[in-house]
């Protein structure tokens, strides 16, 4: 087995899935099982120190030795019993699809709560290995782990891992390879004897009453039912309606004897078995101070956090914008001497030689006005996921939700709009109200993505500097503040406190920050890229057959009430294909990269506001579409078109006083 190499098969290699054993991982949020997914699967999954991120399972293939395995990343989840959108996802999935072997992966420095998923687990009768993540952190807290007696205890194999850094993967898999063909199940740890005798009563109802009609242990049946799961209850209530009086019978019996309902015992006593446990198998011993214990006191303090989260932006986008405009001035020069060189040793009247420099103008635009500017911007985002400073953040803005009326989780959707509004848009689902997702998906829309930040740093950053650009982004937050304030007070609702967990501090690994740049980053270049070079040929044949001042014209009352040249009109389509289209195209319909000298400061002002806020892209509009359906989707898009051209036009007013 050492020498047997873990590897990925590429996707033309691929088989159908449903021959290969499924090997799938399950966890309670942020316990590193994307890490580890990726680890195995290749860059497949993004990860973050920030719990919430995997909303939708992941699915890749491995090869082990010489057999093709199928490895599912589910959605983090804190129980069997489906709360919101990512439990009923997980448990649809354990309880509908084949399932070989699960790799349960926790978090070792939170084991006594990490178990209580685990004991649920066990009673799905499904091999299983036990993988202590983050063993690191679980010494640095001072917490010894006897693996030997948690795994006699359990009656499943258990490997330490620390994911971020590859260490135990191997050994993991390794054990993971024999649960396959062993398909050793995990032991059933008893509780209290009243609760017990009370699962057994209903268990015995369940097994003369059922038969085989619903394929799941009837212990975990059992101990579902008198937890009040919907699933299991919609189960039962489908094949043998009449058995809900004794399963009721059965939950008022331990209501009674314990003071509280049936659900609050089966929870609690979990919870004691989850303690019990980790007291049998863990020593604690003093843990090692370390600055990470120190810095939320002012990084999370009422008043210095906010402080300290304003100064970090600042310094964040004027980082991005020297680190951009160093890399683009060059760049851009070198590209319109390559564009001039083509001109003049072709003959520019030709329709070859006009397709062929746009094209080449396309690729320019590409590499030397977008690339300098999100490149920095993804991987810092990066830095913050990993750190661990996000989910901070949303802490921090708690608060600031609850005002405009939304659940605090839907902060996250909103985090996640800053890289790219599609994936914000799929976020909106680990909200359970239909309301809030509605509400959360308009927000998400306007959130300043990583494309709009290239509109932003590249005109604004680089011809009016950093702090005009970090302005446009508090004009955001304001107009998203407001907008979603209107929403939630005409779909009025009330919204319960958020639960999120504070992960620890972590330091990133570049490796995994590159790779996770690349996957938001590839995006750009397949799609975007392809579609800017394209335009660029579009908007160079417009030309070469003078159709332009009729698109410009068709465009005209837009550019007219902003205040814009009328060429800016061809440069606004393409933005709705892909955002940073509207800049490229920009420099393409008024010829020159050096903007100051066609247009004004203000001009540039209402044009970055304009495209800003102005209809999503059409990614966005597609993913609407599948979350919200035609009416909202329709009201999203003329909503943010009539906003952007109004604040278009007091930024006119506002920019003729200043300037």
């Amino acid at each position: 087995m050492n020498k047997k190499k873990i590897q990925t098969i590429s996707d033309k290699k691929r088989q159908d899935g449903s021959k290969h054993p499924q090997i799938v991982l399950v966890g309670q949020p942020n316990c590193g099982k994307s890490t580890l997914f990726n680890e195995v699967a290749g860059y497949r999954a993004v990860t973050s120190n920030f719990p919430g991120v995997t909303v939708t399972y992941t699915r890749s293939h491995i090869r082990i030795g010489d057999r093709v395995y199928n490895i599912i990343d589910l959605p983090g989840i804190y129980s069997l019993t489906s709360l919101d959108q990512a439990d009923l996802e997980t448990q649809r999935y354990l309880l509908s699809e084949r399932v070989d072997v699960i790799i349960n992966v926790i978090d070792a420095s939170i084991m006594s709560r990490s178990l209580e998923l685990t004991l649920q687990l066990l009673e799905l009768e499904i091999p299983m290995v036990l993988c202590l993540n983050m063993i690191d952190e679980a010494k640095r807290k001072g917490i010894e782990i006897n693996t030997e007696k948690l795994s006699d205890k359990l009656g499943i194999p258990i490997v330490k891992t620390v994911a971020s850094k590859g260490k135990g993967v191997k050994s993991l898999f390794e054990e993971v390879l024999k649960m396959v063909y062993f398909g050793k199940k995990g032991k059933h740890i008893r509780g209290n004897r009243d609760v017990e005798l009370v699962i057994a009563r209903l268990k015995r109802i369940l097994t003369q009453n059922l038969n085989n009609e619903i394929p799941f242990s009837k212990h975990l049946l059992a101990t579902k039912l008198l937890e009040h799961d919907r699933f299991f209850e919609n189960k039962v209530k489908q094949i043998r309606p009449e058995l809900m009086e004794k399963i009721s019978a059965c939950r008022r019996e331990l209501a009674i004897s314990h003071g509280r309902s049936s659900d609050e015992v089966i929870n609690a006593e979990r919870h004691a078995l989850s303690m019990s446990i980790v007291e049998q198998t863990c020593t604690v011993k003093k843990p090692q101070l370390h600055w990470r214990d120190r810095i939320d006191e002012i990084l999370m303090h009422n008043i210095w956090g906010y402080l300290f989260l304003v100064i970090i932006f600042i310094l964040f986008f004027n980082l991005i914008f020297r680190v951009g405009s160093l890399i683009e001035t060059p760049m851009v020069a070198f590209f319109e001497r390559a564009a001039q060189s083509i001109n003049t040793q072709l003959n520019p009247e030709l329709l070859y030689t006009v397709i062929l420099t746009k094209i080449f103008e396309g690729i320019g635009g590409g590499i030397a006005i977008v690339l300098p500017y999100l490149f920095p911007f993804l991987m810092g985002l990066a830095f913050f996921e990993d750190i661990g400073y996000l989910p901070r953040v949303a802490f921090l803005m708690d608060t600031f939700m609850h005002r405009i009326g939304l659940h605090g989780k839907a902060v996250i959707p909103a985090v996640l709009g800053y890289g790219c509004n599609v994936p914000a848009v799929m976020g909106t689902r680990i909200l359970e109200s239909p309301r809030d997702r509605f509400i959360s998906a308009f927000i998400a829309t306007m959130i300043p993505c990583a494309a709009r930040m290239t509109i932003i740093m590249g005109l604004v950053g680089y011809y009016l500097g950093g702090n005009w650009a970090l302005m446009i982004y508090l004009l955001n937050l304001i107009v998203v503040a407001l907008s979603g304030t209107w929403l939630s007070r005409i779909l009025p609702e009330v919204t319960p406190g958020m639960v999120l967990e504070i992960p620890v501090y972590q330091m990133p690994r570049l490796k995994i920050m590159l790779r996770k740049t690349w996957l938001r980053l590839k995006d750009f270049i397949i799609i975007a890229w392809p579609l800017l070079i394209a335009g660029s040929a579009i908007l160079g044949l417009i030309d070469h057959y003078q159709l332009t001042d009729k698109v410009n014209h068709m465009l005209s009352p837009v550019t007219v009430i902003l205040g814009l040249p009328a060429e800016v009109g061809t440069t606004l389509i393409f933005g709705v294909l892909k955002k940073e289209l509207s800049m490229l195209m920009l420099f393409q319909a008024l010829g020159t990269t050096e903007i100051l000298t066609v247009m004004s400061k203000t001009q540039i002002l209402v044009f970055t506001i304009f495209v800003v806020f102005y209809i999503p892209c059409v990614a966005t509009i597609g993913v609407l579409y599948r979350q919200l359906r035609g009416k909202r989707t329709l009201f999203i898009v003329g909503f943010t078109f009539i906003l952007a051209l109004i604040l278009g036009l007091l930024t006119r007013g506002l920019g003729e006083l200043i300037f």
